[in-house]
């Protein structure tokens, strides 16, 4: 029967793995990492902060992507949480670490990544099936969309618990990982594999809808006489989407890619050279998720700068202001129900006397 080592600190761990943690993080090398995580930390909380808060604000983003917008800018924020905890009990402090605390760093960090990918993948799919039934929102309602979002971190949840539930390497200490020292490797090349999966799985279902939309936006373009950029939002939309999940993708896939490694005893692969400037690129995704979400709708932005501000605007300023927002092709309030396909019939988008008159001004 194999010996358990549950009140075994950290030191143990690392000593038996060679994992070279704590020595290198002293003095100003220390401080400067202590300096640039708090810096992007703070930016992740404002930023993210300020998204949810401009959703609930404005009546205009009372729709199921605008929720799970604002879930994932929530994912974004106890990401935030996890940095601040792992700057904490990182370096020369990780060695003094009990296992318990230490699957508590280690369960955070997976949790945020857990919460962000799974979201990405039900905007995905809320998505798909606005777009390919060619409406502009779909017809979740909001207990459905809640519900989501409550199945979305119990996932994320279970997932970074997974290890502290019993598949780790404690009572087997011969399948230690190296990059995770209490880490079954096994566990490391499920949890990156099926990350990875997910990656591919999305990329091809937004490749799928942005050439859907590029399609049928070619289409309305013969048959409309409404502005170009009118005609174009849907394409603009899925743009932004896709380079969320881009960077997404980009920031993560190195770091998993490690841990795959790390996962199949790869010991000449140099993975100890570069798992910190993986993790740190994987900190610069949740700071750019607010920039490239939120920063690039013009509604939100607007919405966004009053809040910081704390300046009022008059009705028309705000119209001017509020032009037609990256996630909708026309104002919400006037085609919510409406098909894209009716604008195809009957050339026209969002009411033929609407575009044709503004087309003509």
């Amino acid at each position: 029967m194999n010996e358990c080592y549950y009140d075994k600190r950290m030191d143990f761990f690392y000593n038996r793995t060679k994992a070279d943690t704590a020595d290198e993080w002293t003095g100003p090398q220390l401080i400067g990492v202590l300096c640039f995580g708090t810096f992007f930390c703070l930016f992740i909380f404002i930023s993210n902060s300020l998204v949810i808060a401009a959703v609930v604000k404005n009546r205009r983003f009372h729709f199921p992507f605008y929720y799970l917008l604002a879930n994932l800018a929530a994912a974004d924020f106890f990401a935030g949480i996890a940095y601040v905890f792992l700057m904490f009990n990182t370096g020369p402090v990780s060695k003094t670490l009990t296992v318990n605390r230490w699957f508590l760093r280690q369960g955070l960090l997976d949790t945020s990544l857990t919460a962000s990918l799974v979201n990405l993948l039900v905007i995905a799919v809320e998505r798909h099936m606005s777009i390919m039934r060619m409406k502009i929102h779909s017809n979740l309602t909001k207990k459905r969309v809640t519900f989501l979002i409550i199945s979305i971190w119990a996932i994320a949840i279970f997932m970074g618990a997974v290890p502290t539930l019993g598949w780790n390497c404690l009572c087997d200490i011969t399948v230690c990982s190296s990059l995770a020292p209490i880490y079954s490797r096994s566990y490391l090349v499920f949890w990156s594999v099926l990350n990875l999966v997910v990656f591919f799985i999305m990329v091809v279902v937004y490749i799928r809808i942005y050439m859907y939309v590029q399609r049928k936006t070619n289409v309305l373009s013969s048959h409309t006489s409404g502005s170009i950029s009118r005609r174009r939002t849907p394409v603009k939309l899925m743009k932004t989407v896709m380079t969320v999940l881009g960077a997404f993708v980009v920031c993560w896939t190195p770091g998993l890619v490690v841990l795959l490694l790390d996962g199949l005893n790869c010991t000449d692969c140099g993975i100890q050279n570069v798992k910190r400037w993986f993790l740190l690129l994987a900190l610069l995704n949740s700071v750019m998720n607010p920039i490239i979400y939120s920063y690039k709708d013009d509604e939100m932005w607007a919405t966004m700068k009053r809040m910081i501000c704390c300046s009022s605007e008059d009705k028309s300023q705000e119209r001017r202001s509020s032009r037609i927002p990256s996630t909708v092709l026309c104002r919400s309030t006037e085609i919510s129900g409406h098909y894209i396909e009716d604008g195809i019939i009957q050339g026209t988008i969002c009411g033929k006397g609407d575009l044709g008159d503004k087309g003509n001004s």
